[in-house]
């Protein structure tokens, strides 16, 4: 294993099944049609060690039964998004993480993100503020920007700009040991100093929430010409909400893009 990426939830931000929705999608028996919020792990090999690194992408509100279900322990560190609550509101979970690891965290987002995460999460930014810290998750907090990169455990990651409807918003894409990959989740559109960051993709994982136009999102028609323009040599499709059955879509994809569903793993080398 060198480069790969583990798919922990794939649908929107109301989850599939959706409460109060008797659609086809909503009571299919299909366990790919089941899909938790957005979020995803990367994992690369040590250097001359046994095991691997492991970096969140994003904390969903369903993160601990994320990680229960795909038996993750640790992490080296998160990575977010943006601050939505479908992107976040797992991050009081890490505190797990914290017990089991005895250390601290380190979290990475723009200084825009983090403002609303201390806002949001102000007991964990401001520990000494409540009455009992000792439930707290314990996380540094490192800002990161658009355009730069960071060397994390020999895997070179670089934030990249992507728009979610008119709110500026991080996607990732991380090299390691020859591979690529990138994840674009929640984008709506990429501005053109983002597409030469987006050359020579072993994958490319991408938003494409329904077949409708959405303010806020690609449809499966826009990440589809956003993968013709971008070429990586996979595509997965992401963000997906009830209106798309997982068979029907998959039947109907070019042979090198794929529909990703709730616990896929993804390599970057087959």
């Amino acid at each position: 294993m060198s480069l790969e990426l583990l798919f922990l939830g794939t649908g929107t931000s109301a989850g599939v099944p959706m409460i109060g929705c008797d659609c086809q999608v909503c009571r299919s028996h299909d366990p790919r049609d089941q899909r938790t919020r957005p979020s995803a792990l990367v994992r690369y090999r040590r250097d001359d060690q046994e095991g691997c690194h492991q970096y969140l992408i994003d904390a969903a509100p369903e993160m601990r039964l994320q990680m229960i279900r795909n038996d993750i322990n640790r992490l080296d560190g998160v990575l977010i998004t943006h601050a939505h609550a479908d992107h976040i509101f797992g991050l009081d979970d890490l505190r797990r993480f914290n017990a089991v690891m005895d250390a601290p965290i380190d979290l990475y987002a723009d200084a825009y993100a983090f403002g609303r995460l201390k806002e949001i999460f102000s007991y964990i930014f401001k520990p000494n503020a409540i009455d009992n810290p000792l439930f707290v998750a314990k996380l540094i907090a490192r800002t990161i920007a658009a355009g730069g990169s960071l060397e994390l455990n020999s895997a070179r990651w670089t934030p990249l700009r992507l728009l979610h409807g008119r709110l500026p918003i991080l996607g990732f894409r991380v090299d390691h040991d020859g591979e690529a990959l990138a994840y674009c989740t929640d984008v709506s559109g990429i501005p053109p100093e983002t597409y030469p960051m987006l050359e020579d993709l072993d994958v490319l994982v991408i938003d494409a929430l329904r077949y409708r136009h959405h303010p806020t999102h690609f449809t499966v028609d826009q990440a589809l010409e956003q993968i013709d323009q971008i070429k990586p040599r996979r595509a997965y499709l992401t963000h997906i909400a009830h209106d798309i059955h997982h068979a029907d879509l998959e039947s109907r994809l070019p042979e090198h893009v794929f529909l990703s569903f709730d616990g896929l793993v993804v390599s970057c080398g087959s």
